[in-house]
């Protein structure tokens, strides 16, 4: 049985629940505030499970896993059908090329910690913190858009079906919305995250439809 411990608006989380669903596994959910109790990630008893107290966190059969491309590629490799990355190498390479822009580039400058340290530290409010966001995310897609145009048209960023591409690009424009990026200029981005909401498997990973949303 797998355990995973997760926080429904968390960029890394909503990654690991679409995964989950495209390969229909079910799991025992285990919330993580990241706010509540000054931040439940940061207690003893959840930083013996991930030291960095971040999440999120996977436990199955006495392994635990952190980092949500660790998971990610866990997945895909002990669970391989339906695959989450193509057959050919080059291609599995602009995949996760494509994804390492998401996971390296943008998530970790809009990462609760780098926004609370800019509030405590800088004194920046809210729009403040949006305008960073803004800069960050909309550089980061920029470019995901500008990969996507040296290829062919597909409904996918990669091909006809959704992938590994989807399971990073989803999440990270869901945020992007949050923080009011435009996207005015990102059709290819826009259109496959289009296709992807009306996916089941999408749908139900949104952080609307989590136990533990608010």
């Amino acid at each position: 049985m797998i355990r995973f411990h997760g926080y429904f608006r968390s960029s890394s989380s909503y990654r690991c629940r679409i995964a989950f669903n495209l390969k229909g596994l079910t799991y025992e959910f285990v919330p993580v505030h990241l706010t509540k109790d000054g931040g439940q990630q940061k207690s003893d008893s959840y930083r013996a499970l991930n030291p960095q107290g971040l999440v999120p966190t996977l436990e199955v059969d006495g392994l635990i896993l952190t980092q949500s491309p660790a998971i990610l590629e866990w997945l895909d490799e002990t669970h391989p059908e339906p695959g989450l990355l193509p057959d050919d190498p080059a291609e599995r390479a602009a995949v996760r090329a494509f994804c390492a822009v998401i996971a390296c580039e943008i998530h970790p400058l809009q990462n609760l910690r780098v926004l609370q340290y800019l509030g405590a530290e800088f004194d920046q409010d809210q729009s403040g913190k949006d305008a960073w966001c803004q800069r960050w995310i909309g550089d980061g897609l920029a470019a995901c858009e500008a990969l996507l145009a040296k290829r062919p048209a597909t409904r996918f960023a990669f091909g006809d079906q959704p992938g590994m591409a989807e399971v990073y690009l989803v999440p990270q424009i869901f945020s992007a919305k949050r923080f009011h990026v435009d996207m005015s200029a990102m059709p290819r981005l826009t259109a496959i995250f289009a296709a992807c909401e009306v996916l089941p498997a999408f749908a139900a990973a949104h952080p609307s439809q989590q136990p533990d949303a608010e």
